[in-house]
């Protein structure tokens, strides 16, 4: 009998230590799918990437915020000085400060979303989750053209430097053609580590063109200007004025595909609050100094109203910006693309042929379609204000407000959790019928625009000079 249950005590202590076993070794499987931050990454879109040989979360939230920068306080900054001009300074201020902590808190959202659901890459694949199979198209092809839309910006603006700094020596489709081989050729890196140097690069001519503008403003004070508190005017044109602030802010669809790549995503939120302190600091600063020396005869972009040594120097700095973000936002539209047909292949991971093969006729299709816009639609300027009240405004401010509902209801225990949070409920809705307002009324304007332009005669023709 007592060796019976010698036996049977042996036995319980192996059936018990091979259990120990199996748990250590299901720990241990489980510890090689998280990433530096101590999450799961087994479902995130690029998955476990231990031994791969393209390795996508390699960002710092340093490099990230600069990345952030690079996109929107770009060429959308040089239009806030002639905002002023046609609402008055105080709310055009007002509402640059708004925008900008309405931005920041829609951008936390967006974090929390991505932390929440890391197998989100792009705006695509939240519309999936959220609104099923046609929320994902439309997202995913509105993301696409808004991001060649704004690559298109970008290549507006770049011709505008090399014609001004050129002193119109070149052909401007000469120039467009010229700046679009150049952001190929940066948006081709498979990984954004590869650019993030360009990104700080990026950040500090953007900054320091900001300055020199500023200091150019000063040199170029035009002499009994005439300086608004606060200006009446009709929907149409308060509104047109308004979407320069509002747009400024436009880059929230990039937020997804950049913190996919950070090495910590949780880390995305110092980004952000860097982005927006910046953003809406350097954005006041700037239009109020050059608005006060230039007054209400101020052009868009405000460069224009510089001397010609002052608008050639900020804009020979800021060049360099205009380049880094025609890349990002080419590389992005790319990227969408080609992680929706390789993800989970060997292709994303790994130096193949078709891969490589893809890859670079995905980021030369970005940017010959945006040269062609930029270059063959005469009214191309003004359909980036429509892909931008379409897009844009959802992006940035409407579409938070749905992530915000969809995970409060699905991990807060249904309608009771909105009803539990009745601020953050009430501000989600507002959040949402923002984004509608600006997308009805910004469509409402840009198309008004374009008519009024016909009518004035203001709207040229394809391929010129």
């Amino acid at each position: 009998m007592a060796d019976y249950e010698k036996k049977e005590h042996n036995a319980h202590h192996v059936s018990v230590g091979q259990a120990l076993k199996s748990v250590t070794s299901l720990k241990s499987a489980r510890e090689s799918q998280v990433d530096p931050n101590g999450e799961y990454i087994e479902n995130d879109v690029f998955g476990n990437e231990e031994g791969a040989q393209i390795k996508y979360r390699t960002l710092g939230w340093q490099f990230v915020s600069f990345f952030m920068i690079a996109e929107i306080v770009s060429n959308g900054m040089l239009s806030l000085p002639s905002s002023l001009a046609v609402v008055g300074i105080v709310p055009g201020v007002i509402l640059i400060l708004f925008l900008g902590i309405f931005a920041t808190y829609t951008a936390v959202l967006l974090i929390d979303f991505k932390l929440n659901h890391p197998e989100v890459h792009n705006m695509g694949d939240a519309g999936m989750l959220i609104f099923g199979p046609i929320g994902r198209e439309i997202l995913s092809f509105g993301t696409i053209v808004f991001a060649i839309c704004a690559a298109g910006s970008e290549l507006l603006s770049g011709q505008q430097a090399l014609t001004v700094l050129s002193n119109q020596g070149l052909c401007a489709v000469d120039l467009v053609i010229i700046f679009t081989a150049a952001s190929f050729l940066l948006a081709l890196p498979r990984t954004l580590d590869r650019l993030s140097w360009l990104g700080l690069a990026s950040f500090v001519t953007i900054f320091l063109a900001g300055i020199v503008a500023m200091i150019g403003a000063g040199q170029s004070a035009v002499p009994g200007r005439v300086l608004s508190v606060s200006l009446p005017g009709d929907f149409y044109t308060s509104f047109l004025s308004i979407t320069n602030p509002v747009f400024a802010y436009a880059g929230h669809f990039m937020f997804f595909p950049l913190v996919s790549e950070m090495h910590t995503p949780r880390d995305a939120y110092k980004s952000a609050y860097f982005l927006q302190g910046f953003a809406t600091t350097f954005y006041v600063v700037f239009a109020v100094v050059c608005y006060c020396y230039i007054g209400n005869t101020v052009q868009s972009p405000v460069l224009f109203s510089l001397n010609e040594v002052w608008s050639k120097a900020s804009f020979g700095i800021g060049l360099a910006n205009f380049l880094v973000a025609a890349g990002l936002y080419s590389h992005t539209a790319a990227k969408l693309l080609f992680i929706r047909f390789f993800r989970g292949s060997r292709h994303l991971h790994e130096h193949t042929t078709w891969g490589w093969v893809c890859w670079v006729a995905l980021v030369l299709l970005a940017n010959i379609i945006a040269c062609i816009f930029s270059i063959a639609v005469p009214v191309f300027s003004y359909i980036i204000g429509i892909t931008a009240a379409l897009f844009a405004s959802w992006y940035t401010y409407g579409i938070a407000g749905f992530f915000w509902l969809f995970d409060a209801y699905h991990q807060g225990g249904g309608r009771q959790a909105w009803y539990r949070q009745p601020i953050k409920f009430g501000i989600a809705l507002f959040t949402v019928l923002s984004g509608a307002f600006i997308c009805v009324a910004g469509i409402y304007v840009s198309v008004k625009l374009i008519v009024v332009s016909y009518q004035e005669g203001l709207i040229g023709k394809p391929f010129t000079c």
